[in-house]
């Protein structure tokens, strides 16, 4: 049985997307300039992966762990920044918690498992790690070199594909969905984590995805549509695939709101910045990507052209 919703969607739509794709692409850049001054003041809020800490594994042994008693317990100490998750049994959890300026991390450490201690009880400790700046700061390196990889590879896979114009509108619409999602994580003071780091690697497979499939659409119409004019071909294959963008978009806001809702601390940023890119992704395909191949041009074959009957508005 089909999902009620997807019949209120038209099964053929003539929307004139490239019309605004101008006040689209004014917004665009004032997006992304104001993430790119938001980057340097008041900047991305490091979590321990890149500013350094200390990670704790602990057991209770047969007692059930109460996390919100420990992040309560770790919260008093005035910490910083402190992550508590569950893995594993439900007796078992790790925390990672930072150093605070000018002490000392071992007595941190000792300071943090005697108040532990006295608050849940007796607790089997069995890793405890320091990250420290040195060790952080490559973590952060290897990040950014990850997301930059990555968006090289989408380029040289596009080129080959399509044409160089595809390519760089793709990757001018992975660009925008990175720093449009730096931008939410600053807004909302998201940790910047690992985790973020994978979900910003999620966006660019997700958005490339999704620009492929109006540029595979674009590519076709352009073959048979010889004498039709670029933007009206354009306009045309978002059309074509903007029932597919929908559902599939929708779909994974779906699960992701339930991760964000139900799955945790540990969950909640990771599935925000997903959910954020989805959209963004599907904006990006639309108004960032295309409209550039309206600028660039494209070469068109000498194939026979299909003949179609008139728009009717």
């Amino acid at each position: 049985m089909a999902w009620p919703l997807i019949k209120l969607l038209p099964e053929k739509t003539n929307l004139d997307f490239v019309g605004f794709a101008r006040a689209a692409g004014v917004l665009s850049i004032i997006a992304v300039l104001a993430t790119a001054v938001m980057l340097f003041k008041p900047g991305l809020n490091f979590g321990i992966d890149f500013k350094g800490g200390t990670v704790l594994e602990l057991n209770t042994g047969t007692k059930p762990l109460n996390l919100g008693q420990v992040r309560g317990t770790l919260g008093a100490l005035k910490l910083g920044d402190v992550q508590v998750q569950a893995f594993g049994a439900e007796n078992d959890a790790l925390i990672r918690f930072q150093t605070p300026d000018g002490a000392d991390p071992a007595q941190t450490v000792d300071r943090v498992k005697t108040a532990l201690n006295a608050a849940i009880g007796p607790v089997t400790y069995s890793r405890t790690e320091v990250v420290g700046p040195k060790v952080s700061g490559e973590l952060f390196r290897n990040g950014i070199l990850a997301l930059g990889v990555a968006i090289g590879l989408m380029l040289i896979y596009i080129w080959f594909r399509f044409e160089l114009q595809f390519g760089l509108g793709a990757v001018v619409a992975l660009f925008h969905d990175v720093i449009l999602t730096f931008g939410l994580i600053i807004i909302l003071r998201l940790e910047f984590t690992l985790t973020m780091i994978a979900a910003i690697l999620t966006i660019i497979g997700y958005s490339m995805n999704d620009t492929v499939v109006v540029f595979d659409r674009l590519r076709e119409n352009l073959r048979k549509y010889k004498k039709m004019p670029l933007r009206e071909v354009i306009d045309l294959s978002i059309n074509e695939t903007l029932s597919r963008t929908i559902i599939t978009g929708v779909t994974a806001i779906l699960a992701l709101s339930g991760l964000a809702f139900f799955g945790g601390e540990a969950l909640h940023g990771f599935s925000l910045a997903l959910i954020f890119g989805i959209l963004i992704g599907t904006y990006s395909s639309i108004y960032v990507a295309s409209p550039i191949i309206l600028l660039w041009g494209v070469k068109r074959g000498e194939e026979p052209e299909v003949i179609i009957p008139p728009k009717t508005r």
